[in-house]
């Protein structure tokens, strides 16, 4: 696990230099305190961070090849290593290291870019041919570790965090409207932009190439919906608790301590169950709870822990909102308004007291039909089947009657006006398109929905077009990379964790994905099959609790800690001359909630988290190169 930041200019421009490389890693030390690494040539500088998990003696970084012509850095781990190893042994190719790193670099020996779909794991990969002067990046398929680049026709910067282009004056620093407005939407920018013009996320499952300042783009994976599994329910049933325990028996592979995330929940749950299954001592657990009883699920991780056997860890926490909102709009580089960050945080926190490395649930909801919002989706759809008039009836119900009923049923017919691609995402948008209008004039509307994981979405269904499928297609085109992946690494590496999701390890991906619709959603309630599954290792309460999310109490904050904060923020000079939002539309919400007259905690913590954030890398001096 490490961070990685480089740079490659063409051919007879100024070579890369040092210092910049050096000041690129140094930002994210956070990512790899253990150790540290840089190469250097006349056109190519590569960078690298270490948080050492595997072959901790031997895992240095830069890695070399073909007597020095080929260099490479990168972050995560590759959990079908030692097979690959193997493979290249038997062909002649002959190791010096133990790790990870030496087998993707020999495999690019073997195999070109090739080697990228050969890979099981999480990773971010920089390779550096000096035999034909390409540079390689490449991210794996779900997008659990980060990459960033910006590029024109003299150079090329690249690195884990936006943080590290940074510091140099040739990131472009213009905000993106496009992204603004997106990120007012759904609390997050999408992939393949961020929020500033001129600097891309490479895709999930895509491998990138640069040549004297041409740059090429590759899909290399992509998730497949439309072909549907015909096996029965009994041998679904013992091929996933297969797949299952193969995932997570691969994740447990490491050099140093580690434990797990324990909510109570189903996905983290099934995740520790199984991990006790591989190991001979206590699985070590860990959660963390509100005083606010509707926001905590200690009791139910307490619950599981003790079924299960595990050496358990816990903290209620009453966090300093203030000064961890700062801290948390440094590390998310990009406006982000998942409150559930708060949380997460503060978990890995505890975590990294005991241990380097945590498995976790994530994957579990998109892959499986957890989500509440699917179940909504189809009873929208089976409501948009008795057209327009429906879709009227409640907007007029909604406007004379009272919140939050009549809010609830006016949201509902102003989505089913919406054309059928668009009601998906409208239901999972943080802020209303008037709200969103009223804060920012080119926010919200129609248009703003068309965003570029539509068409990717479609091509990932093939044939298929169940509401279903579309909806989870969306999701790992979007909220899964940008949203919960994006959490669980910048929240963890805060803290100089690794965490690793084996739900997205990927035959169980794929399996899941196959399975039809009745395998997901079943009796009004999603996961169905992974239900019937985890029912052989865990209590009821696990398998019946209702989701709750890793929520926050944050209507009561902007009505006690977040207040002062909030009211000093959208008064100040900086924010009604920076004009990202507009002021009196702020005011106002707050305005309204701490009245009472309307929840605005959602859209209040969007407006702070883009006001933090642009305090930070908006207000700040740019480095020299």
């Amino acid at each position: 696990m490490c961070g990685i930041a480089g740079m490659v200019v063409s051919a007879g421009q100024r070579p890369p230099s040092a210092p910049l490389g050096r000041r690129m890693i140094d930002v994210i030390r956070h990512r790899g305190p253990d150790d540290d690494g840089l190469h250097c040539d006349e056109q190519a500088m590569l960078g690298m961070r270490r948080l050492s998990i595997i072959d901790v003696e031997g895992g240095h970084q830069p890695l070399y090849a073909a007597e020095g012509q080929v260099c490479l850095v990168f972050n995560g781990e590759i959990y079908n290593f030692r097979e690959l190893r193997r493979e290249l042994e038997r062909e002649g190719h002959v190791f010096r290291t133990h790790g990870d790193g030496e087998v993707i670099l020999q495999g690019y020996l073997r195999h070109g870019a090739d080697v990228f779909a050969r890979l099981d794991g999480m990773f971010a990969i920089a390779i550096w041919d000096r035999r034909s002067k390409d540079l390689l990046l490449a991210r794996d398929r779900f997008g659990e570790k980060p990459l960033y680049y910006t590029n024109n026709a003299r150079r090329l910067l690249f690195g884990s965090e936006l943080k590290s282009l940074l510091q140099s004056t040739d990131c472009p620093r213009d905000v993106a409207p496009d992204a603004l407005r997106a990120f007012l939407t759904y609390g997050y920018v999408p992939s393949p932009g961020s929020i500033f013009a001129g600097v891309s996320k490479l895709p999930p499952g895509h491998w990138l190439r640069c040549r004297d300042g041409r740059v090429e783009l590759h899909r290399y994976w992509r998730p497949s919906l439309e072909a549907k599994t015909s096996l029965s329910e009994a041998d679904a049933i013992e091929e996933l608790a297969g797949l299952l325990d193969r995932a997570v028996s691969s994740r447990l592979v490491s050099d140093v301590p580690f434990g797990a995330f324990l909510s109570g929940g189903l996905d983290s749950s099934t995740v520790v169950a199984l991990m006790a299954r591989h190991l001979s001592q206590p699985v070590k657990t860990f959660t963390i709870g509100f005083k606010e009883a509707d926001f905590s699920e200690l009791d139910d991780a307490r619950q599981v822990a003790r079924h299960l056997g595990t050496e358990h860890h816990e903290l209620v926490v009453e966090p300093d909102a203030v000064s961890l909102l700062h801290e948390l709009a440094w590390h998310f580089d990009e406006p982000f308004a998942d409150s559930s960050a708060v949380p997460t945080f503060l978990v890995s926190q505890l975590a990294r007291r005991h241990v380097k490395m945590v498995l976790t649930g994530d994957g579990g909801d998109e892959l499986f039909g957890g989500y509440d919002r699917y179940l909504r989706l189809l009873t929208l759809e089976q409501l948009g089947m008795l057209g327009r008039p429906a879709a009227a009836a409640l907007r007029v119900a909604g406007a004379l009657l009272p919140d939050p009923l009549g809010g609830r049923l006016g949201r509902i017919g102003e989505r089913l006006q919406l054309p059928r691609e668009h009601r998906y995402l409208s239901g999972v948008a943080l802020m209303r398109a008037d709200t969103a209008r009223a804060l920012h004039p080119e926010a919200g509307g129609d248009r703003h929905y068309h965003l570029p994981f539509l068409d990717e979405a479609d091509a990932d269904l093939g044939a298929g077009r169940s509401s279903l499928d579309r909806a989870v297609a969306i999701d790992l085109q979007s909220y899964l990379p940008d949203d919960i992946l994006v959490k669980l690494d910048r929240m963890a590496m805060a803290n100089s964790l690794e965490g690793r999701s084996p739900f997205l390890e990927p035959r169980l991906a794929g399996f899941a994905l196959s399975l039809p619709e009745s395998f997901r959603l079943r009796h009004g309630r999603g996961k169905f099959l992974l239900r019937r599954v985890a029912e052989r290792w865990l209590p009821q309460r696990s398998l019946t609790k209702p989701k709750q999310g890793f929520a926050i109490p944050l209507a009561q904050w902007f009505r006690g800690p977040l207040r002062g904060m909030a009211t000093d923020l959208f008064t100040s000079r900086a924010f009604r001359e920076r004009g990202l939002c507009d002021y009196r539309a702020a005011r106002a919400l707050l305005d309204e909630h701490v009245s009472g007259r309307a929840d605005r905690r959602e859209a209040l913590w969007q407006v702070i988290c883009l006001e933090l954030w642009a305090q930070r890398f908006l207000d700040a001096t740019p480095a020299g190169n």
